[in-house]
C-alpha cells in the first residue's frame, strides 16, 4: 500500500488546509490568513528573522508588501501526523510582484525555497502554528 493510500483523516484534512493558506497567502487574503494562523504563529523566514505571533506576522509579511507574488506554488514531499500535529516538508516556488529588499525578493525573479510548517489542532480546529522557509541559493 503506498503512502497516499495510508494518508490518515488529520492528514488528509490538513493537506487540504495547506493549500488554503498557500492560496490564501498567493490573494492576500487576511481574513483566510487569519483563520488559518494560530494566533501563537511562530515564523522562521527566509530573511533570517523570527518573528512571533498571527498579527506580527500579518503586519511584517502582508501589509508591509513582502508578500505579494504572482506565482506561488507548494509541493510536499513529506507529511506526519503525530496527535495535535502535522508536520509538512517540501519545496516551494514563489515569484514576487514587487520588490521587498529587507526580504531579498527582487518582483519578477523567481525563488525556490525548502519549507516545513508545523500544523496544530487547536479545540476543532487546525492551524499553522510553526512555519520555516529558506532560500535555495541558484547555483
Amino acid at each position: 500500500m503506498s503512502r497516499e493510500q495510508n494518508r490518515t483523516p488529520d492528514e488528509a484534512r490538513v493537506r487540504e488546509l495547506d493549500d488554503q493558506e498557500r492560496i490564501a497567502v498567493l490573494a492576500r487574503d487576511v481574513p483566510t490568513l487569519e483563520r488559518l494562523w494560530s494566533e501563537h504563529m511562530t515564523v522562521n523566514a527566509p530573511n533570517n528573522q523570527v518573528v512571533i505571533g498571527r498579527r506580527a506576522n500579518l503586519d511584517t509579511f502582508v501589509h508591509s508588501g513582502i508578500i505579494n507574488f504572482s506565482r506561488f506554488d507548494r509541493e510536499i514531499e513529506f507529511m506526519r501526523a503525530d496527535g495535535d500535529f502535522v508536520f509538512i516538508m517540501g519545496l516551494e516556488t514563489v515569484t514576487p510582484l514587487s520588490d521587498a529588499p529587507s526580504a531579498g525578493l527582487v518582483a519578477g525573479r523567481t525563488i525556490r525555497r525548502r519549507f516545513t510548517n508545523i500544523w496544530k489542532r487547536e479545540g476543532a480546529d487546525w492551524r499553522i502554528v510553526a512555519r520555516h522557509a529558506n532560500v535555495i541559493p541558484n547555483r
